[in-house]
């Protein structure tokens, strides 16, 4: 099930933020999921068009899906307590 993992320039932003092992944990998340499936990961409820968060300890990881290909758009990366709003 391997998916491509684009990361959009806002997410990109976001990751650069973080401190380095934050980082390291966040991007491996990512690549384990597009990899495997594996995740803490959720449909977000009226959000159009359909977003997924990933969890990835207190940081959120937002994403679209491609249905079409295998690819994964990365949206933002975010605290926990800023990643709904």
């Amino acid at each position: 099930m391997s998916r491509e993992v684009r990361w959009l320039p806002r997410a990109r932003r976001d990751v650069k933020r973080l401190d380095p092992p934050v980082r390291r944990r966040v991007v491996d998340a990512v690549n384990h999921f597009a990899r495997t499936g594996e995740g803490d990961v959720v449909r977000l409820v009226n959000v159009k068009p359909s977003e997924y968060r990933l969890r990835v300890g207190d940081w959120r990881v937002r994403f679209a899906r491609d249905e079409k290909r295998p690819l994964l758009h990365v949206l933002r990366v975010l605290p926990r307590d800023k990643a709904y709003r």
